[in-house]
C-alpha cells in the first residue's frame, strides 16, 4: 500500500506549481509567513472534498457527467478571474510584519479552500492516482484509500508551507520597494488570469 513509488509520485504532484502554490506563495511574499502557514492549511483543506468524493465514488459521476464538470470548470475559472482582478487592485503596500488578524486569516483559509474545491480536475486526479496504489489482500480497500489520502494531504501541507516560507524569506529582501510590489503583483495577478483560461480552456 505504502510504496515508495507513492511516496515520489505524490511529492512530485504536489511540488508542481498550479493555483494553491501561486496564492501560498502570494500570501507569504504579501503578508508573511502566517498567512503563507493558513494558505497551504486552505490548499490542503481543499482537497479533502475531492479525496471523498473519490472514496465515495462520486468522482466517477462526474467523469461521466460532462455538465457536473463543466458546471464546477466554471465556477473555478470565475473565481479564478475574480482573484486576478482583487490581486491587481489591491495597492495597499506589504506588510513588513504584521501578522493577520483573525478574521484575515479565516478569510485567506476560506479562499485557498475554494480555490482547490472548485477545481474538477482534482477530482478526475485522485480517480485515476490512488485506486493505482490499493494492494489486494486484508487491508480493505477503503481503510488503504484514507492511509493513502492521509499521507497525500500531509505531503501537500508540509510542500505549501514549505513554499509559503521560502515567498516570506524573499519577501523580507524586497519589501521596501514599491516598484517590485508593483511588479509582483502585477505577476499574481497574471498568473491568477493565466491558470484561469487554461481551466477554462481544459477537457476532462
Amino acid at each position: 500500500m505504502m510504496s515508495a513509488e507513492f511516496l515520489i509520485t505524490s511529492l512530485i504532484v504536489v511540488l508542481m506549481p498550479g493555483t494553491g502554490v501561486v496564492y501560498t506563495v502570494s500570501m507569504g511574499l504579501a503578508q508573511g509567513r502566517v498567512a503563507g502557514l493558513f494558505a497551504a492549511l486552505g490548499c490542503t483543506l481543499g482537497i479533502l472534498p475531492h479525496l471523498a468524493a473519490t472514496i465515495l465514488g462520486l468522482a466517477a459521476l462526474m467523469h461521466t457527467s460532462a455538465l457536473a464538470f463543466q458546471l464546477l470548470k466554471y465556477a473555478g475559472v470565475a473565481y479564478l478571474l475574480y482573484l486576478a482582478y482583487a490581486t491587481w487592485r489591491d495597492r495597499s503596500a506589504f506588510a513588513v510584519e504584521s501578522a493577520p488578524s483573525r478574521t484575515a486569516r479565516r478569510a485567506i483559509v476560506i479562499k485557498a479552500f475554494l480555490l482547490n474545491i472548485l477545481n474538477p480536475k482534482l477530482t478526475l486526479f485522485f480517480l485515476a492516482f490512488l485506486p493505482q496504489f490499493v494492494a489486494p489482500g486484508v487491508v480493505p480497500p477503503l481503510v488503504q484509500l484514507l492511509v493513502l489520502s492521509a499521507v497525500f494531504m500531509l505531503m501537500t501541507f508540509a510542500v505549501f508551507v514549505m513554499y509559503g516560507l521560502l515567498a516570506y524569506l524573499f519577501r523580507r529582501a524586497v519589501i521596501e520597494s514599491p516598484r517590485v510590489q508593483s511588479w509582483l503583483r502585477g505577476i499574481f495577478a497574471g498568473a491568477f488570469a493565466g491558470l484561469g483560461a487554461q481551466l477554462a480552456l481544459s477537457e476532462r
